[in-house]
């Protein structure tokens, strides 16, 4: 299992794990009706392409092929977070938190904060996160739970 910078020839693949890890880990918190708002089969490729070309991208691979993603912007905002449901519960996910928290504090980045789904939040708040606020978000026309949290970078 290695760790390394995205690269543009990544985003079909990364496009599919963040599908599938919707669609398949986030059932139990979700409907299908805001699955599919929330990870769309057709999604917006030159959005997501800027997105993960602009910020900090980070993919774990393993065998060659990748089995998680996250990112971290400027302001030390963790806009995504994603592992293969194959792969859950191995460290995966932690090893990228830890990977964006280290690489912000290099930015003096003194706080992180994201956008946390109903099925992550506990991972977030083992992680040393903190709920700021619950928040109800529209995704193409659908009503979506979400908690905005924050860590303070020690």
């Amino acid at each position: 299992m290695k760790t390394r910078l995205y690269m543009p020839t990544d985003l079909e693949e990364v496009l599919t794990l963040f599908y599938d890890n919707v669609h398949t880990v986030c059932v139990h918190d979700y409907t299908q009706e805001q699955l599919d708002a929330w990870a769309p089969k057709n999604p917006d490729i030159y959005r997501w392409e800027a997105s993960l070309n602009k910020n900090h991208t980070l993919v774990v691979e393993e065998n060659g092929k990748i089995i998680g993603f996250g990112n971290v912007g400027e302001t030390g905002y963790l806009d995504r977070l994603y592992v293969h449901a194959d792969y859950l519960h191995q460290g995966i996910a932690s090893m990228i938190v830890n990977q964006l928290e280290k690489y912000a504090k290099t930015k003096g980045i003194v706080f992180m904060n994201t956008a946390a789904s109903v099925t992550s939040r506990a991972f977030f708040e083992a992680k040393g996160y903190t709920v700021l606020q619950e928040q109800s978000v529209e995704r193409r026309g659908v009503r979506l739970r979400r908690y905005l949290m924050e860590k303070k970078l020690g």
